[in-house]
């Protein structure tokens, strides 16, 4: 199947796509400023520059988009049906990053919370946001 634009419209989009300053990741980092904590961004020296570290905690956060990060399950996990086989490969190959990640993350004593993009839609978000509170402060 081919593609619904062309080369340069499809280069031009797949351009503005941030990995940095994500809304679901400004949204996340304003609830938890509001509410007292103090975190790093992006630290480098850390196994897969988490969005957010929090060394009080102990506790590193991702803000990991449902679809480059294949969340299972999830309506906004959508395989493309243009190269397919290439997204399931790029798609694949974040898991598996993923899962090194957290594995060297752990193994230097770091809890780890995921929030998907999803879980910061209107409907779920005031209970996501309730979840991460109890999360960073459990040991």
């Amino acid at each position: 199947m081919a593609d619904v634009h062309s080369k340069e419209t499809r280069s031009y989009n797949m351009s503005r796509i941030r990995s940095k300053d994500t809304k679901p990741e400004m949204l996340v980092r304003k609830f938890l400023h509001k509410n007292g904590f103090r975190y790093r961004l992006h630290v480098k020296n850390l196994p897969g520059k988490p969005d957010m570290v929090l060394p009080k905690y102990k506790t590193v956060i991702f803000i990991h988009g449902c679809f480059w990060h294949g969340h299972e399950g999830c309506k906004y996990y959508v395989v493309p049906k243009t190269r397919t086989e290439w997204w399931l490969n790029k798609i694949q190959s974040n898991t598996t990053n993923d899962t090194k990640v957290e594995i060297a993350l752990k193994a230097d004593g770091w809890k780890i919370i995921i929030v998907w993009g999803c879980e910061l839609k209107k409907d779920s978000l005031k209970n996501t946001l309730t979840r991460l509170l109890s999360e960073i402060v459990q040991q």
